[in-house]
């Protein structure tokens, strides 16, 4: 992937894979560069958080606290992602702890069922993110949460790209391998949006969002082997919590 090969497309491609906004069909053979389109991911985090806050803003200048405002836009959040994010997080902590082999951990993660990692993966995920919004929004950041937003997709993309795919399978491995430009550009995305957003402490939300992906990386490395579209998603989740719980402590 090169400059010139950046396409416009590849902003619907990413919203299409990552929200479930309403957007215009796209052909079969668009999907050829969802690859190529991982550039893009963080901009889907953007499409995302910008009518969450919009929506909190308006609930705060009703009169609502910091914590229902909170709700209300990790709802909003929820319903415009189909939750696949926090499916990835919740399949990712069953089968990473649930299994003892590699061919289970997968087996376990590919399960419809949700075990009892899982649901406390979601409560204690849900419950940062709530609690760190919370402080935001009571400190005056509500709209640092837009830069945490964009942040938090760009390790998708890092992932994608370094770790080899665990299994022969699943939306992940349909994707591909995204190119060093794609991965560098989203990066740039993300860090340029926490710092806008966020100012400074943008800049250590950056490092915590970091620090988290390569925990997480090396973990699923060694217990099956690479990632996963799971893994994805849990990366998605865990440097959200890490720039959340950052920059709730700094602002």
């Amino acid at each position: 992937m090169t400059k010139s090969d950046i396409r416009l497309r590849d902003i619907l491609i990413a919203l299409v894979l990552l929200t479930r906004l309403p957007l215009p069909h796209l052909p079969k053979e668009a999907f050829a560069r969802q690859a190529s389109a991982a550039w893009a991911y963080p901009l889907a985090g953007l499409a995302v958080a910008l009518p969450a806050c919009a929506i909190g803003g308006l609930a705060l200048a009703a009169g609502l606290p910091a914590g229902p405002v909170a709700g209300v836009i990790l709802t909003c959040q929820v319903l415009l992602t189909g939750s696949m994010h926090e499916d990835g997080l919740a399949d990712t902590a069953d089968g990473l702890w649930g299994g003892f082999t590699p061919e289970r951990r997968l087996e376990i993660m590919k399960d419809s069922r949700i075990g009892a990692y899982g649901v406390l993966a979601l409560v204690l995920g849900l419950g940062l993110r709530w609690t760190a919004l919370t402080a935001l929004i009571a400190g005056g950041g509500l709209w640092a949460l837009v830069g945490v937003a964009v942040l938090s997709r760009a390790p998708m993309a890092m992932l994608m790209a370094t770790l080899p795919n665990a299994r022969n399978s699943g939306l992940s491995h349909s994707v591909g391998r995204p190119s060093a430009w794609a991965c560098g550009l989203a990066l740039c995305l993300g860090l340029v949006c926490a710092v806008g957003f966020a100012g400074f402490a943008g800049v250590l939300a950056c490092v915590a969002a970091a620090l988290a992906t390569l925990g997480l990386a090396l973990m699923a490395k060694a217990k099956i082997g690479g990632q996963t579209g799971d893994i994805l998603g849990a990366a998605q989740q865990c440097s959200e919590i890490a720039a959340l719980l950052t920059l709730a402590a700094l602002i």
